[in-house]
């Protein structure tokens, strides 16, 4: 599997993100994936998965909020993403891969007792890891997410970014971020949703996940997702939703998993502030919501 991999060079001086750089090597493909780990080695883990197309830079102000109540934070890079590898080829990225090297991660680091935050991609990956692996979580918190299973008819505005990754010759990432925003990005935040992707060939893995949202009843991932929501409805662990108000494509979801996952039952679910990337417009009020549900597991 060809991969590309971004210069440090592109990485000096972001705003906001003073982590140390962690990566460990992945299967298939061999390749490097890299992880922010900050907060004490010994406390249980919050594990934070971005989306598309976007990369732990997204959480760069809720991990010291989260570290300094005491977890120790996870969020890596998903291949194809930030610091991460990335294959150059469009067919390189499967759910399936995705799948594959996220639980890679996991098992690597011998992450027990998860507590998970997941948004866009990060839920459709992270919701499927933990129900494939619950011993090893003891909580989720969505924000923005969903597990789709392609039953389901998909928003407008999915199919016209669909359409959109795969055939604009135009795909500034940044611009693709600051649009899910409520408020205005800075020009060096910006850089740093770019940095990244210093060229069209670093881009393959954005312009994939679209295509790979299970749309129709006979999708690859289908089956397994469908498996996945097996063990949801008879997820009995603290599962909240923390949902912004302004984002076209997943608004409702919240709703539609309170009504079918039993762990949702009696939490304090929220609705805050912000467009699809939440985690620009509300961090404190994210991270608060997670340090509360963490307390509660301590």
């Amino acid at each position: 599997m060809a991969a590309l991999r971004t210069p440090e060079s592109r990485f000096a001086n972001l705003p906001d993100y003073p982590f140390a750089e962690n990566y460990c090597e992945l299967s298939p493909g061999g390749l490097r994936m890299h992880y922010v780990d900050e907060g004490p080695r010994e406390a249980n883990p919050v594990l934070m998965l971005h989306g598309e197309p976007t990369w732990s830079y997204l959480y760069r102000h809720m991990i010291p909020l989260v570290a300094a109540a005491g977890s120790r934070v996870i969020a890596p890079d998903l291949i194809g993403f930030g610091k991460s590898d990335k294959p150059s080829e469009l067919n390189d990225y499967s759910y399936a891969n995705h799948m594959a090297w996220l639980t890679n991660l996991i098992v690597q680091l011998d992450l027990r007792n998860i507590t998970l935050f997941c948004q866009d991609w990060g839920s459709l990956l992270g919701l499927r890891l933990a129900a494939e692996h619950p011993d090893r979580f003891a909580a989720i918190v969505v924000g923005n997410g969903m597990l789709p299973t392609g039953d389901q008819a998909m928003p407008k505005a999915f199919k016209i970014w669909k359409n959109f990754a795969l055939y604009s010759p135009w795909f500034p990432i940044s611009r693709i971020v600051a649009s899910g925003c409520f408020n205005a990005l800075s020009a060096d935040e910006r850089a740093a949703y770019d940095a990244p992707f210093p060229s069209s060939r670093f881009k393959a893995g954005a312009r994939a996940f679209p295509r790979l949202v299970p749309t129709t009843p006979n999708d690859p991932a289908t089956g397994a997702n469908r498996a996945a929501w097996q063990v949801l409805e008879q997820w009995q662990k603290p599962f909240l939703t923390c949902f912004s108000k302004g984002d076209p494509i997943t608004r409702g979801g919240d709703v539609y998993m309170r009504a079918r996952i039993p762990g949702a039952n009696g939490q304090p679910h929220i609705t805050v502030r912000g467009g699809h990337f939440l985690q620009e417009n509300s961090p404190k009020e994210l991270s608060e919501a997670i340090n509360a549900l963490v307390k509660t597991l301590r």
